[in-house]
Order: structure tokens, then sequence, then C-alpha cells
């Protein structure tokens, strides 16, 4: 007996509608768990967990970021902050950034596999304004890709959806998304790594570090040379060159 349309058409969706679910459950029950406060009364039993076993906890931190990420779920900075406290700066960040992109991949492949192709094909049909924005963003993929990561105004899960209704091929958003994030990430994770000294005052971290100068300005500058290549290819479309 073959599935019906209407059968498969569920069944693609279904990847998208278990995290969509997980995620309103997750923001739900695990808001007091996943929180700076919690950290902070946990902190000496993870450290002695993490001095005897260094090696389980790299792979059970990567494993819940990936979850964290995949399902939506709250504390995601909590968790960045985590693996610079465990962990220092270095390596702290690149187990912070592998975690994260695994679940965006994850997240990635659900949304393309449910809906992507779809919505890829009937814009790629439509006519118009529609079509243009479109074919504008397919010409400049790795640049769109690399800003909607590097801005912090961008929520991380858009930053995942987007490209998968835009059919962009999955080398090219792993990429994107390891790099992109990079910066943001080592800024947190160094946040985190220093959060021994906060616990012991009693005080609680700057998270608002990102916005400060010395840390926005660069971020910024590394937007204008994502963006600089679209800029480029729109003056000299312009000028005929």
């Amino acid at each position: 007996m073959t599935d019906t349309p209407e059968q498969n058409a569920i069944i693609k969706r279904l990847p998208i509608i278990v995290i969509g679910t997980v995620a309103v459950l997750g923001a739900y029950f695990l808001r007091d768990y996943l929180t700076f406060d919690a950290l902070a009364e946990n902190r000496e039993s993870l450290i002695e967990f993490r001095d005897a076993n260094y090696l389980l906890t790299v792979l059970v931190f990567i494993a819940i970021y990936t979850v964290a990420v995949a399902f939506s779920l709250p504390g995601a900075l909590i968790l960045t902050l985590t693996g610079g406290f465990l962990f220092s700066t270095f390596p702290g960040f690149l187990f912070n950034v592998t975690g994260a992109t695994i679940g965006a991949t994850a997240i990635f492949l659900a949304a393309r596999w449910g809906f992507g192709e779809k919505l890829g094909a009937k814009l790629e049909g439509s006519d118009g304004i529609v079509k243009k924005i479109k074919d504008g963003i397919d010409e400049n993929q790795w640049s769109m890709l690399f800003l909607i990561r590097l801005v912090p105004a961008v929520p991380f899960f858009l930053a995942n959806l987007i490209p998968a209704f835009l059919e962009v091929p999955l080398r090219r958003f792993v990429i994107s998304t390891f790099v992109g994030i990079i910066p943001g990430s080592l800024v947190y994770t160094s946040v985190g790594a220093g959060l021994g000294e906060v616990f012991a005052a009693g005080e609680t971290p700057n998270l608002g570090i990102i916005f400060e100068p010395h840390i926005l300005f660069p971020i910024i500058g590394l937007c204008v040379l994502a963006v600089l290549p679209i800029i480029i290819k729109t003056v000299r479309g312009k000028k005929g060159l």
C-alpha cells in the first residue's frame, strides 16, 4: 500500500513539528534549569566531574549544546558561558561552536526536508520582485550567510531556518555557520572563562559586553566585509562593468 501525498507531506514535516513541540515544552519546563543561578549553584560539582572525567565531560557538553540548539531550547547563552567556565576560552569556544553548528545543521535539515524544497520551488517559479530577491540572495549566498551570523540582532533560530527555505547547499551552510559564529562565541566564552572570579565576588557577568565599542566595532567591521561583495557587484552591475 503506497503512501498518499498527504501522508508523505506529514512524514516530511514530522521532524520540524517535533522540534517545534519540544521547543515549546522546553521553554516552559527548562526555564529554571538553564540559568546563571543554576550554574552558580552547581559550579563545584561541575568542576569536580570535569576534573575526574575530562573527555566524557567534553562529549556530554557538546551533546547537550547540540540538543539545545537543535530543539531551540532556552539557555544557549548560559551553555556558552558554561563552556568557557569549564574549559577556558580555548578550547572552550571550539566546543561551543561545534555543538552550535551540529545543532543548527540538524534544524536546517529538518526545515529543508519538510518545507524548503517546496517553498524554494515556489519562489523560483514566481515573478516580479519576489523572484528578484531570491536571485539576489542566490548570487550572494556566502556574503548573506556570514552576515546573518555576524549581526547580533538576527535570532539564531531564524539564521538556521532562512537558508533552509532558500535552497542553500548543506556544505555552504555548515561552513558559514561554524566560521560566522566564532566572533560572538569567543566573546561570551571568554566571559565564561572569568566566571570563577565573578562567583567569588558574588556578582553577575556583563552579558551586554558584546555591545561595548571595543567588541561591537570589530564585529561591525566583519559585517561590512561580509556585505562588501554585494555592494561591489551591485555597483558594477549599474555601471555595466
